[in-house]
C-alpha cells in the first residue's frame, strides 16, 4: 500500500500531470456555474484533446471537470435556484432560501467544505476498500435495485415541507413524466401524442431548468422592474464567513451524507443524484426540527453536497476495477481509456498501477486546488445577488434556454421548458415541491426497467423481492416507514378531533 500511494503521488505531482489537472478543474468549475451544461457536454467536447495525451494526464483532465462542475454546479443552486445537474437540485431547497436571507456566502463556504470532505472520505473508501466495494456492488441484481429505488422514492416524498400526499403525489407526478418516450423493451412510443421529439423522452436538463429556474423566474416576475434585488447583503470577511456553530453544526450532516454517498457511489445507475437526495431525507427526519428545512437549514446544502461529491469519486470504483459505467459521464471515462489501450478491469491496477493510484492522488490535489480557487472566489458568487431583478432574470432566462438548446441542439427543448416552467410555477402555487418530482423523474425508467427485469427472471414470481436477502431487507424498511406514516397521520387525527371535542364537553 505505501508503495502504491508513493508511486501515486510521484505520477500526480509530476509538472505535467499536475498542469492538465488543474485545467480540467478550472474548466469544470467555470462550466459548473452556466447552467445546464454540465459534466457530460465539457467532457464530449473536450474528449479529443485526450487522443494525443498521456493516458494519466488525459484522465486526470478528464476527472477534473467531472468533480469540477459539482463545485461550480453548487454556485448557481444556492444562488439563484438554478441546480446544473440533477445532483444539485436538492440543494436548491434550502441554500436558495439561505441566499434570500442573506445567508449566501456562508451557503457557498459550507457547500465547498462538504464537497471537499465528501471527496476525501470517497478517496478513503476507494483507497482501502476498492475491492471489498466491488464485491458488495456484485451483490446488486434487478430484485435490489428496484427495492433500493423503491426504497428511495418513498424518501423523496418525506421531502416535502408541506402535505405528504402532496409529497407523494409529486413522485408520482414524476414517475407518469419519466415513462413519457420510446419504450426500451418493445420499442413503442408511449405518451407522445405524436410528437417525434417526445420518443425520446425529455431530457433531465430541460425538467430540471424548468421546474427551478423558469418556475423561479415567473414567481418572482412582479419584482422586475421596481429596482428589487434578491439580497442587499455586503460582501464582507464575516459575510463569507459562516455564522458561529453552524460548520459545527452541519458536521454529523456531511460525515452521514459522505458515507452514504460513498457506498452509493459504487452501484451503476445509483450515484450522485440519488445519494444527494436520500441524504437530505435522512437530514430532515433525524433533525429534531424538521421544519427549518425548505426555509434555510444548513444541513439541507452540508449533506447532499457531501454525498453528490463522495459519491462523484467512488463512481469510478466500477468503472475502473470491473469495467461496468455507472452513468453517462463514466462511460466517456471508459471510452477515454480504451482510445489509449487500456481496459479497465480487476487486473487494471496490477497492468496500471501508476495510473489507478495516481488518479487517485489527483483527486484529493484536484479538490484541493478547486477549494483554493473557489473561497476568494465566493465573494464574485454573491455579489450576484445584489443585482436588480430587471437585470437578472433576463440573463437566466437566457443562460436557460442556450444550457437547454445545447443538449440537443433542437428548439423544441427550448419551447419545452418553457411549458415545464409554467407547469411548475402552478404546482409552486398550489404547494407542490418540485424536488421529489424530479427524483421520481430520474429514477422511473430505472425502477420499471428492473422491475420487470426482476419477474423476467423469477417467471413472474412477486416473492423475489422478500426472499432475496437485500431486497428483502429495503422492502421490510419500506413497509416500517409506510405504518410509522400512517400511525402518525392517524394519530395526529385524533388528537386533533379530541381537541375540538373537549370544549364542546365542558
Amino acid at each position: 500500500m505505501l508503495d502504491n500511494l508513493i508511486l501515486g503521488i510521484t505520477t500526480a505531482f509530476s509538472l505535467h500531470n499536475l498542469l492538465y489537472s488543474f485545467l480540467g478543474v478550472f474548466v469544470g468549475n467555470l462550466i459548473g456555474v452556466l447552467p445546464g451544461i454540465g459534466a457530460l457536454a465539457a467532457i464530449s467536447m473536450l474528449l479529443p484533446l485526450t487522443y494525443t495525451l498521456e493516458p494519466a494526464a488525459a484522465l486526470m483532465m478528464l476527472a477534473g471537470i467531472y468533480y469540477g462542475t459539482s463545485f461550480g454546479g453548487a454556485a448557481t443552486s444556492i444562488l439563484l435556484n438554478l441546480p446544473g445537474t440533477a445532483s444539485h437540485a436538492v440543494v436548491c431547497v434550502d441554500g436558495n432560501p439561505m441566499a434570500k436571507q442573506g445567508r449566501g456566502g456562508s451557503a457557498l463556504f459550507i457547500a465547498m467544505f462538504a464537497s471537499f470532505i465528501g471527496v476525501m472520505t470517497g478517496i478513503v473508501l476507494m483507497l482501502f476498500f476498492s475491492p471489498m466495494l466491488t464485491d458488495v456492488a456484485f451483490l446488486f441484481g434487478p430484485a435490489e435495485y428496484f427495492s433500493l429505488m423503491a426504497l428511495g422514492l418513498l424518501a423523496a416524498a418525506t421531502l416535502s415541507t408541506g402535505s405528504p400526499v402532496k409529497g407523494i403525489a409529486s413522485v408520482v407526478i414524476g414517475l407518469a413524466i419519466g415513462v413519457i418516450g420510446t419504450d426500451v423493451n418493445s420499442g413503442v412510443a408511449r405518451f407522445d401524442f405524436g410528437i417525434p421529439e417526445l420518443q425520446d423522452g425529455i431530457a433531465l436538463v430541460t425538467l430540471a431548468m424548468g421546474l427551478f429556474g423558469i418556475t423561479d423566474v415567473l414567481a418572482n416576475a412582479g419584482k422586475i422592474g421596481q429596482g428589487s434585488v434578491i439580497s442587499e447583503s455586503k460582501i464582507t470577511g464575516s459575510a463569507i464567513r459562516p455564522a458561529k456553530g453552524e460548520i459545527k453544526q452541519s458536521m454529523p450532516a456531511i460525515g452521514r451524507g459522505s458515507v452514504l454517498g460513498g457506498v452509493l457511489g459504487i452501484l451503476p445507475g445509483a450515484g450522485g443524484t440519488i445519494a444527494s437526495f436520500m441524504s437530505y431525507a435522512i437530514e430532515k427526519k433525524s433533525s429534531k426540527t424538521p421544519q427549518r428545512f425548505g426555509k434555510g437549514a444548513i444541513e439541507g446544502v452540508a449533506g447532499p453536497e457531501a454525498a453528490n461529491s463522495s459519491a462523484a469519486i467512488t463512481a469510478f470504483i466500477p468503472t475502473l476495477t470491473l469495467g461496468i459505467p455507472g452513468d453517462a459521464v463514466m462511460a466517456l471515462m471508459l471510452g477515454a481509456l480504451m482510445i489509449q489501450n487500456i481496459q479497465p478491469g480487476p487486473q487494471m491496477m496490477v497492468e496500471h498501477p501508476e495510473l489507478f493510484w495516481g488518479l487517485l492522488i489527483s483527486f484529493a490535489t484536484g479538490n484541493l486546488l478547486l477549494l483554493i480557487l473557489n473561497i476568494p472566489l465566493i465573494g464574485v458568487w454573491v455579489k450576484l445577488l445584489s443585482v436588480p431583478y430587471r437585470l437578472i432574470y433576463p440573463t437566466v432566462l437566457f443562460l436557460i434556454s442556450i444550457g437547454v438548446y445545447s443538449t440537443n441542439n433542437n428548439l423544441f427543448d427550448v419551447v419545452a421548458v418553457l411549458v415545464i416552467g409554467m407547469f411548475g410555477y402552478l404546482l409552486a402555487r398550489l404547494k407542490f415541491q418540485p424536488a421529489p418530482l424530479l427524483l421520481g423523474f430520474v429514477l422511473g425508467p430505472m425502477l420499471e426497467e428492473n422491475f420487470r427485469r426482476a419477474l423476467l427472471l423469477s417467471r413472474g414470481d412477486m416473492s423475489t423481492f422478500m426472499t432475496r436477502p437485500i431486497s428483502s431487507v429495503c422492502m421490510s424498511i419500506i413497509f416500517v416507514i409506510i405504518a410509522f406514516i400512517v400511525y402518525k397521520r392517524v394519530k395526529s387525527t385524533v388528537a386533533g378531533g379530541s381537541a375540538k371535542a373537549l370544549p364542546a364537553s365542558e
